[in-house]
């Protein structure tokens, strides 16, 4: 079994700041880990120390039973796929593949068998006697994905393997990938700056961002639920807009917030332990914003910028009291830059942090509807 345990564990270089610190991580049997975060978060360096191309500084790495700490690339039965698809030149497709089951002392007949079976779950069983020249790059990746799955590792481990792909590419081999771990139920660990691949791809996903983990759970649950400022606006294109606010009232399962200009909204959040006149901040998602002239308590906004998508469209706004919104609308009906529209939101669709930047729980995130009334923003 593939489990993967990572406790405490932490990266210094040369005894200096440490990069990573204090990552605890449970990874179970057959389960795709997406590690996602911006450039420098650490999350690439954690794929390297869990490989052990990086030496861990502190803490403890399991795979298996076995702490591996101490352990060589070669001796923890995992295999990686990296951004550059590392190939040899003058080699075909079937010796690339070939070439580290040779190299350990494999069965040359078991060698041939495991070859085919890749290349026919990749689809590039007719392209085993091409060299790496003759194929585009969706291919050569394929080759790689496909040298790792010969070793028939206990992990696979990617490091940001689509990024050399044009964008129609990177969604057929993100789809691929992903059919790939439900045929072979393995254990994969995936790392990515792309936080749409990571919303598509992950059983788990993974934040970091300054060498720790901000939050880590499912897709829906990183989006219904973010922990933090940072994951909310991490996760999510666009991303979600936030508003600053002030605690007006506090009542049994909701808040009411003041927001700059005066207007309150209600937002069906955890409320204990807040104070009346406590400074928040408040989150609302483009697609939570709903287009309304009816609601009894109006706010204009002026639309600055129209984003077209086809079955969607995004609607940038300045509002009356200064602050800019995004809105998701119908991408069918044709809207003016320039114009004036109304718009209001359901309370449980609203996320209040406080100033430190940490959520309050949702109480209601699925069903998006007011518990007394209509409430515009």
């Amino acid at each position: 079994m593939a489990n993967v345990r990572l406790n405490n564990l932490s990266k210094s270089y040369d005894g200096k700041a440490k990069v990573l610190d204090g990552i605890n991580l449970d990874i179970q049997h057959g389960e795709f880990v997406v590690l996602v975060g911006p450039s420098g978060c650490g999350k690439s360096t954690l794929l390297r120390m869990i490989c052990g191309l990086e030496a861990i500084s502190g803490g403890e790495l399991s795979i298996g039973d076995s702490v591996v700490n101490d352990l060589s690339p070669a001796d923890r039965g995992i295999a990686m796929v990296f951004q550059s698809y590392a190939l040899y030149p003058h080699m075909s497709v079937y010796k690339n593949m070939a070439f580290g089951l040779k190299i350990a002392g494999e069965n040359k007949a078991q060698i041939d068998v495991r070859i085919k079976n890749a290349a026919k779950i990749l689809k590039i069983d007719h392209l085993l006697e091409r060299l790496p020249r003759e194929l585009s790059g969706g291919q050569r990746q394929r080759v790689a994905i496909g040298r790792a799955i010969v070793r028939e590792p206990k992990l696979f481990l990617f490091d940001e393997p689509l990024s050399n792909l044009d964008a129609a590419l990177r969604v057929q081999t993100r789809l691929e990938i992903a059919k790939l771990h439900r045929d072979l139920n393995a254990t994969m660990v995936y790392v990515t700056h792309d936080q749409v691949e990571a919303m598509t791809l992950g059983d788990k996903i993974v934040v970091m961002e300054g060498g720790h983990i901000q939050q880590a759970g499912t897709p829906l649950e990183l989006y219904q639920q973010p922990a933090n400022l940072f994951v909310a606006g991490f996760i999510g294109s666009p991303k979600m807009n936030l508003m600053q606010g002030v605690i007006s009232s506090v009542n049994a399962t909701s808040l009411d917030i003041a927001l700059a200009g005066g207007r309150v909204i209600e937002a069906l959040v955890e409320s204990k332990g807040a104070q009346v006149g406590d400074r928040v901040t408040v989150g609302i998602r483009a697609e939570h914003l709903i287009e309304d002239a009816t609601s009894g308590i109006p706010l204009q906004g002026v639309v600055n910028l129209v984003e077209h998508l086809g079955e969607a469209n995004f609607l940038y706004l300045t509002l009356d009291n200064g602050v800019d919104l995004v809105v998701r609308g119908d991408g069918e009906r044709e809207v003016q830059i320039g114009s004036s529209i109304t718009i209001s939101a359901p309370s449980n669709a609203f996320h209040v942090f406080n100033v430190q930047g940490v959520a309050r729980r949702r109480l209601k995130p699925g069903n998006m509807q007011s518990s007394r009334h209509k409430v515009a923003v």
